[in-house]
């Protein structure tokens, strides 16, 4: 079906309006003028006709004052009348003056000279040109003062309606650079997911590659005294690399999603924590796991949550600590769980940052610790044992408690 887009009429620019108005205003003018006829009224002449082509010149500065136009063409007016010249129609030479004085704002100032410009005509005829008083009060002023409201009416209006449509412009911007910025928040949200997922899926089995690298190029330079090592330290490598790599495409699966958006793989939780200590234990730390309290299912994100940090946790143990043991506490509390994570090394966070708070974490993979322990109104604290080596300590609220320990309710 063929649709038609409504016609738009070319729009003249503000000075040739201007000079339109202006024009056909000063013919108004010139034209009543010459028709006038009054007894005992000064004829018109050069002078007359001069004053009424300036009452429409006058309206080519309306734009710039509003107000100052209509004083302009009042005073014009009076000189005419005052000169003795034929009477002219006040609201009609005045109407284009007072509407655009109107909608530029100016009501009350153009409602008083409204009514001074009405009252003062019916004095000028009535003492200067002998006209009886009440037959001016009851005909003339009542239709002077009827057209010259109309036109201030009509010119508030327009205003008022301009002033709506600009507010509402004004919201619609508004709205659309709120949306924008929510837009980029999210944008920014999910790229911090994103890193954060993949940062801690692939870390600590790249980790484990690492050490064992490590430990396969040592055994390689002494080979014959110690091919079974070597042996083993190539399988280590060569499984964590499988690992990595299904990992990999496994979170990739969950970012993409399966049909009808449902993750290709479940997220892993506290159940899989002995997989992580497997494979750390294949890199010749000694690891040690203790569960605590009753053990019961899990929110899905708390249960991921908890499992992410002994991850990473463990990932620095490997990385950073210079530790020969690891021991990973698990406690289910009646409205949270506390992981623990402590080694025996030098008691270090990564890069030799300070920590021992949220804001103070140190390294990409503590502050992506504290940023999931926070999103579900936990927090977690790393630094030094006072027996030595270091601690990592999670607490993460069930949802249920998630409002008291945002409160302060957390140990």
């Amino acid at each position: 079906m063929e649709t038609t887009t409504p016609r738009r009429w070319p729009s003249l620019s503000p000075p040739l309006v201007d000079v339109g108005i202006a024009a056909a205003v000063a013919a108004l003018s010139v034209t009543t003028i010459d028709v006038a006829s009054e007894t005992d009224a000064r004829s018109p002449d050069g002078l007359a006709f001069a004053i009424g082509v300036a009452i429409g010149a006058v309206l080519l500065a309306r734009r710039r004052w509003p107000f100052g136009v209509v004083m302009a063409t009042g005073l014009l007016l009076l000189v005419y009348h005052v000169l003795g010249y034929p009477g002219l129609p006040l609201a009609l030479l005045l109407a284009a003056a007072l509407y655009t004085a109107t909608v530029a704002g100016r009501l009350r100032p153009t409602i008083v000279f409204c009514a001074v410009a009405v009252f003062g005509s019916i004095g000028i005829r009535a003492i200067l040109e002998g006209e009886p008083l009440l037959r001016l009060v009851g005909s003339d002023a009542i239709r002077e003062a009827s057209m010259m409201a109309a036109v201030v009416l009509l010119g508030d209006a327009v205003r008022s309606r301009r002033a709506l449509a600009a507010e509402m412009r004004d919201r619609l911007r508004r709205a659309e650079e709120e949306r924008q910025r929510e837009a980029q928040r999210r944008v920014v949200e999910e790229r911090l997911r994103i890193t954060r997922e993949l940062h801690d899926v692939t870390s600590h089995t790249i980790a484990v590659i690492a050490v064992q690298a490590g430990v396969a190029q040592e055994v390689l330079d002494d080979l014959d005294a110690a091919p079974d090592a070597a042996r083993a330290a190539l399988a280590t490598i060569r499984a964590a690399s499988k690992q990595a790599m299904s990992e990999l495409r496994a979170t990739v699966g969950v970012l993409r999603g399966g049909p009808d958006g449902v993750p290709l793989r479940p997220a892993p939780g506290l159940a899989q924590v002995r997989e992580l200590l497997d494979a750390t234990a294949g890199s010749g730390l000694w690891v040690e796991l203790r569960v605590d309290g009753d053990v019961r299912d899990l929110p899905a994100v708390v249960d991921l949550t908890a499992y992410r940090i002994v991850q990473e946790a463990l990932t620095n143990v490997l990385r950073h600590a210079a530790a020969s043991s690891v021991a990973v506490l698990v406690r289910h509390e009646p409205d949270a769980v506390v992981v623990e994570v402590d080694d025996d090394g030098p008691g270090r966070p990564p890069d030799g940052q300070p920590s021992g708070g949220t804001p103070e974490l140190g390294g990409y993979g503590l502050a992506g610790m504290a940023e999931r322990a926070a999103a579900l109104g936990g927090r977690v604290d790393a630094g030094p044992r006072p027996d030595g080596g270091f601690r990592v300590h999670a607490w993460l609220p069930l949802p249920a408690a998630a409002t008291a320990g945002a409160t302060g309710g957390q140990p």
